[in-house]
C-alpha cells in the first residue's frame, strides 16, 4: 500500500528535471552563463547540484512507495526489474546515434532509430504485467551488452555509464537496504560508504601514475573506468568517465541519505518537530562537507564523499523550505507547474535526450549556403532565435527555455489526462 503522494517532493523533483533540461539544452554550448555550467573541476555549480538532487529525491520517495517494508522473491522481483529498466533507458540513449541500418542515411536511417526507439520505449516504459516486465529488462539489457561487446563496428565505443544507469544501481542498493536494514544501519553503511571511498581514492596509488590523487585521468576512479570499461566510457574524456564505476560508491550514500530523509518525513510526530530536524540535518550535512572539502575537494566528477555531504545538505535545506512552503502554510497555488514535471521524471529523461538527436537528423538547405543544408536545430535557433538577442548568452538561455516550454506544454497534457509513466 503506497502512501499518499508528498507534493513538496513532487515539487522538489519537478524543478530538479526543469533545471536539468535548461542545463542539458543550451542553444549554443559556446555561449552559456557561467551558472548553468560545470564547474571545470573542482567546486560546484548549480548545474552540478542537478544530478545528487535527483538522486537524493529518488531515495527520499523510497519510503512513500514501501512504507510497510514488505520484502519476498516477488518485491526483490519488481526491484530489480526496475532498476534494470532505468539502467536501459539511459544506456540506449548512448545507442541511439550509433544506430545504421543496410547504409540507410538521411530520414530513411532517421525512421529506423525512431522505430527502434519507440519499441525499446514501450518495452522498458509499458505497463505490462511483472513476468513481461522482467522478460524484457532482461532481453533489452542482455541485448544492448551484447552489442557493447560485439564485433560491430558501430557499437565498439558506445558508453556503458550515464545518468539514468547510476540512477538504476543506486535505486537497487538503497530500496534493498531500506527494506533489511533499520535506520541506524543505513547511517553506518552511509558513513562507511563516504570513508571507504575517501581512503581509496588518497591511500591507494594509482597503477601506472603513482601516488593517489584527485587529478583527471590520473586518480583511483579513472584508471578503474580505463581497466574495466576501456572503449565504452564519455567521449569526452575516453579515458575515465564522471558516471563511473568507482564513483557511484558514494552515490549510493546520496540515495542512503535521500532515503532516511524520507523516513524522517515519515515518522509520527508534528511537522513543526519535522522542520526543525531537517533544519538542523541540512546545515550539518552542509557544515560537514565543506570540513571535509578541505581534504578532499568538493567535485561532482569524482562524486568526493565531501561533494555527498554538501549537496544532500543543500537538498534537504531547499526540501525543509519547499515541506513548510506547501505543507504547513499550505501555499500551494504556484507549484502546478512543477507538478507536472515532477510526476513524470522519467519520459522526460529518456525523450528530451532523444529528440534534440532526432532534430539533429533533419537537415533543410542552408539559406545563406544554398549549397549546404543546414539541420532544424542549428536553423531554428540561428535563424529564429539569434536574430531576436543582442547578446548571445541570452540567445542561448532563450532556446533552452523554449524547450522547457515545449515539454511544459506535452507533460500539462499528460497531467490532465492523468498520463504518468512510469519503470
Amino acid at each position: 500500500m503506497k502512501k499518499e503522494r508528498l507534493i513538496s517532493l513532487d515539487v522538489f523533483r519537478g524543478f530538479t528535471i526543469m533545471l536539468m533540461t535548461i542545463v542539458n539544452n543550451p542553444g549554443s554550448w559556446a555561449h552559456i552563463y557561467p551558472p548553468l555550467e560545470h564547474a571545470e573541476w573542482n567546486g560546484c555549480t548549480p548545474t552540478d547540484l542537478v544530478f545528487p538532487f535527483f538522486i537524493f529525491i529518488m531515495g527520499t520517495a523510497i519510503p512513500f512507495a514501501m512504507p510497510d517494508k514488505h520484502f519476498d522473491s516477488a518485491i526483490f522481483n519488481k526491484i530489480v526489474v526496475r532498476s534494470i529498466r532505468i539502467f536501459c533507458l539511459g544506456l540506449f540513449l548512448n545507442y541511439f546515434g550509433k544506430i545504421h541500418f543496410l547504409g540507410l542515411e538521411g530520414i530513411p536511417l532517421l525512421t529506423i532509430r525512431i522505430i527502434i526507439t519507440t519499441i525499446v520505449g514501450i518495452a522498458l516504459l509499458g505497463n505490462f504485467n511483472q513476468k513481461i516486465k522482467t522478460y524484457l529488462a532482461f532481453g533489452v539489457l542482455g541485448t544492448l551488452l551484447f552489442l557493447a561487446y560485439s564485433s560491430i563496428e558501430s557499437f565498439q565505443e558506445v558508453r556503458i555509464p550515464g545518468v539514468l544507469q547510476r540512477i538504476g544501481i543506486v535505486y537497487f542498493f538503497t530500496s534493498l537496504l531500506f527494506l533489511k536494514t533499520s535506520p541506524k544501519i543505513q547511517i553506518g553503511i552511509a558513513v562507511l560508504l563516504l570513508l571507504i571511498y575517501w581512503f581509496l581514492m588518497t591511500c591507494i596509488p594509482v597503477p601506472g601514475f603513482g601516488a593517489a590523487n584527485f587529478e583527471k585521468g590520473t586518480n583511483l576512479a579513472a584508471w578503474l573506468d580505463n581497466s574495466i570499461l576501456n572503449g565504452h566510457l564519455w567521449s569526452a574524456t575516453k579515458t575515465w568517465d564522471p558516471e563511473g564505476i568507482l564513483s557511484t560508491i558514494p552515490a549510493i550514500a546520496t540515495g542512503i541519505i535521500g532515503m532516511l530523509i524520507g523516513q524522517l518525513l515519515n515518522i509520527e510526530t508534528t511537522k513543526i518537530e519535522i522542520i526543525k530536524k531537517l533544519t538542523l540535518l541540512g546545515i550539518s550535512l552542509i557544515a560537514l562537507g565543506l570540513i571535509w572539502s578541505l581534504v578532499f575537494p568538493i567535485n561532482k566528477s569524482l562524486w568526493s564523499s565531501s561533494y555527498v555531504l554538501y549537496t544532500a545538505g543543500l537538498a534537504t535545506s531547499i526540501l525543509m523550505i519547499l515541506y513548510y512552503l506547501i505543507e504547513i502554510a499550505n501555499y500551494k497555488k504556484w507549484t502546478k507547474l512543477f507538478l507536472i514535471w515532477g510526476v513524470n521524471p522519467m519520459i522526460v529523461f529518456f525523450l528530451s535526450g532523444i529528440l534534440p538527436r532526432v532534430w539533429g537528423m533533419i537537415e533543410i538547405q542552408n539559406p545563406e549556403i544554398t549549397s549546404e543544408k543546414i539541420n532544424i536545430n542549428e536553423y531554428f535557433y540561428t535563424y529564429i532565435i539569434t536574430p531576436q538577442f543582442l547578446n548571445p548568452l541570452n540567445a542561448s538561455l532563450a532556446y533552452a527555455l523554449l524547450y522547457v516550454l515545449f515539454w511544459t506544454i506535452i507533460l500539462y497534457i499528460f497531467y490532465k489526462q492523468k498520463l504518468i509513466f512510469k519503470v
